[in-house]
């Protein structure tokens, strides 16, 4: 059978391959990005108790009302803006699932979108899939800053989309007031939309608020921004996140939208909408995990590692430079086989020019004793 696949180049995904690899051997996985500590029992009840009532059938395409409802009350809250349940919020079957919509809906053939690299997985093989054309440009480490004068210089009349992604995977690093307003500056009067990935907007660290799109008028009529619950609820298996947007960006990312999923779990839409009802069960994030990424890092201090602590999400970046000159892939797989410890290289969130850098991500979403048991590990280097 002839046929031309639209992602010839893609394989099994980097965390597949580095969880497998952990659990033949054993390891302790601080490579692929979810807890190993339990979400609220008082969420597992309100999921029991809406299925017990019988709310298994579909849910409403765009999502339950008093989910979309609880979301605009959490943005006003959060970001001071109004939105409309109705209009401009989309419950999606997770986070990737939205990227992937929003890129769907508005990327055809030959139409350009710039990437941040190093950057998330799903990004380039969604923008290729639907024909269009990934323009990456480095993030400028240490700091992994956006270079905005080289944005500049790559805008061309084919873009069409610039994804940005704050706090950021995988660096930990965050978008301040000053890159939102230059993005926004930038494209003013242009018909370029702005795909924003926030999953991690509650896991930010150090006092800083998130610099979500939704905070600046201009750019928020032409973005789009995904959420996920997952992320927020210590749930990443339940594959639940949402999409904001103005009416006529949502009216087109719903067009493709029902076609891929329809609709999403209704019962864990109910249980989640009465769980946000308390506004602390989300403005408490950023001290829980700030305090795992403060754990993490003191039990690692003496080691041979160096680092610039996180400012977001829960992933940290360790430079072991110091410690070896393996290539990152081959001294994440010799950490994992021989000193029990699972990671991710940074290499693998490059499409291009990936950079000569002895740096791993490891995820701190763990429970104290998981982080105490991979620090011990991590001295002996």
């Amino acid at each position: 059978m002839n046929f031309t696949p639209k992602l010839p180049d893609v394989g099994t995904t980097i965390f597949t391959v580095m969880s497998a690899l952990a659990r033949e051997h054993n390891a302790i996985n601080l490579s692929q990005g979810f807890p190993d500590f339990a979400c609220d029992p008082l969420l597992v009840e309100l999921t029991h108790q809406y299925m017990q009532q019988g709310y298994n059938q579909y849910a409403p395409m765009a999502g339950l009302p008093a989910l979309r409802e609880r979301i605009a009350e959490k943005c006003a809250l959060l970001y001071a803006t109004h939105l409309d349940p109705d209009t401009e919020i989309t419950i999606t079957a997770g986070g990737t699932q939205a990227l992937y919509t929003a890129i769907s809906a508005f990327v055809h053939p030959t139409d350009e979108v710039i990437v941040f690299e190093p950057c998330y997985d799903s990004y380039l093989p969604a923008i290729r899939a639907n024909g269009g054309i990934p323009i990456p440009i480095a993030l400028q480490a240490p700091d992994f800053g956006i270079p905005w004068d080289e944005v500049r210089q790559r805008l061309s009349p084919r873009t069409r989309m610039i994804i940005i992604n704050t706090p950021h995977n995988p660096s930990g690093t965050i978008l301040t007031a000053k890159d939102l307003q230059q993005l926004d500056q930038l494209t003013a009067d242009t018909d370029i939309l702005v795909l924003s990935d926030e999953v991690y907007e509650h896991i930010i660290f150090d006092g800083q608020a998130h610099q979500s799109v939704l905070r600046y008028p201009n750019l928020r009529q032409r973005s789009l921004a995904v959420y996920s619950f997952g992320k927020t609820l210590h749930a990443t298996g339940w594959k639940i996140g949402y999409c904001i947007a103005p009416p006529n960006l949502t009216r087109e990312f719903r067009a493709i939208h029902q076609f891929l999923v329809f609709s999403v779990n209704t019962p864990l839409q109910y249980a989640i909408a009465d769980y946000l009802s308390l506004p602390t069960r989300y403005t408490e994030l950023p001290h829980f995990f700030e305090r795992k990424r403060d754990l993490f890092l003191q039990l690692i201090t003496g080691s041979r590692f160096t680092y610039q602590q996180a400012r977001g999400s829960y992933f940290q970046f360790l430079d072991y430079s110091a410690i070896s000159s393996m290539p990152d892939t081959e001294f994440a797989r010799y950490l994992t086989q021989h000193i029990g410890v699972a990671a991710i290289p940074i290499s693998v969130f490059y499409s291009q020019n990936k950079p000569q850098q002895s740096v791993l991500r490891f995820c701190f979403a763990k429970q104290d004793s998981t982080l105490h048991q991979a620090a011990e590990c991590l001295m002996s280097l």
